[in-house]
C-alpha cells in the first residue's frame, strides 16, 4: 500500500449552523476534536484545508498542520484536492482520506474501514454504509447506498439516492460521507463536469459513478454524529460528558 494523506476540509460559513467548525465542545474547538480524532486513526499526517484565518489559527494552536484554500470551492472534494497539490506537488502521497470536520467522534476502526477496500486495485473510491434505521427511509437527508454485495461487509456501489427507500426484502443502507481516494481517481473526479444524476439527487459521488469509476463500500456498525443543528452540539457534549 502506499502513502496516505487525511485532509479534513472545513469552511466557516454554513446555513444552518455559521461558524461551525469553531463552536466549543467541551473545552476545545469542534474542528480541533476532528484534527485529533484523525491523528488517532494512525494512517499518516493529517492537514486541515480551510480558506479561514480563523480556522486555520486554531488548529495550528493545537499543534495540528492548516493548509489556507480558494473560498470559491463548491464541495469539499475540490478543496482537499487544491490542499493536496500544495502539500504534496511531488506526487508521494498514493492515497487522500476525505475525513469530515462535522464528525469528531467518527470511530478510528470506522476511518480504517473507509480506506479497507483500497486494497483492491480495480476500486478507484472508499466508502462506507450502515445499517439504515426505519424513520430513515423516507427522509431525504439520509442517504441510501445501494450497490451489489461481495462479501458479508462490502458492497460495490451502484447508486446513491434521496429517495424513499422501497419496501422488500433485504436490508437498506445509509451512506456515511467519509471517502478514500487514490490520488488519480481524485484528480479525475474533480475535473470532471458535474453529471446529469449528481444534478437530479445533489450528490457528488454519482459523477464518479457516471463516468465508470468504481465505489465500494465498507458496512460499519458505528454512525457517527454529525454536527448541523445546535441541538446535535447539545448531544456531542453530553456524550463528552459521559466519557469523562
Amino acid at each position: 500500500m502506499g502513502k496516505i494523506l487525511t485532509i479534513i476540509p472545513s469552511r466557516y460559513a454554513a446555513s444552518r449552523l455559521p461558524g461551525k467548525p469553531l463552536i466549543d465542545i467541551a473545552g476545545k474547538p469542534m474542528i480541533v476534536r476532528a484534527y485529533e480524532q484523525a491523528v488517532a486513526v494512525d494512517l499518516g499526517p493529517v492537514v486541515v484545508a480551510t480558506d479561514d484565518d480563523r480556522i486555520a489559527g486554531v488548529v495550528r494552536a493545537a499543534g495540528g498542520e492548516a493548509v489556507m484554500t480558494r473560498p470559491d470551492h463548491v464541495s469539499g472534494s475540490d478543496r482537499i484536492y487544491e490542499a493536496l497539490t500544495k502539500i504534496d506537488p511531488d506526487g508521494q502521497f498514493e492515497f487522500v482520506l476525505n475525513l469530515q470536520g462535522d464528525v469528531p467522534l467518527v470511530e478510528p476502526q470506522a476511518v480504517r474501514d473507509c480506506f479497507a477496500p483500497m486494497k483492491d486495485p480495480a476500486v478507484d473510491i472508499g466508502t462506507i454504509a450502515t445499517l439504515m434505521k426505519e424513520e430513515q427511509k423516507t427522509n431525504p437527508s439520509f442517504v441510501k447506498a445501494i450497490g451489489t454485495p461481495l462479501s458479508e461487509k462490502r458492497l460495490r456501489a451502484l447508486y446513491f439516492t434521496r429517495a424513499t427507500a422501497p419496501s422488500g426484502e433485504g436490508p437498506l443502507y445509509l451512506h456515511i460521507g467519509l471517502y478514500a481516494y487514490r490520488r488519480a481517481a481524485l484528480e479525475r473526479f474533480i475535473n470532471l463536469p458535474a453529471s446529469p444524476l449528481e444534478k437530479r439527487e445533489k450528490l457528488e459521488q454519482l459523477r464518479a459513478l457516471e463516468d465508470g469509476m468504481r465505489i465500494d463500500v465498507t458496512l460499519v456498525d458505528s454512525v457517527p454524529i454529525d454536527v448541523n443543528t445546535p441541538e446535535d452540539v447539545a448531544d456531542l457534549k453530553k456524550i463528552l460528558a459521559g466519557r469523562e
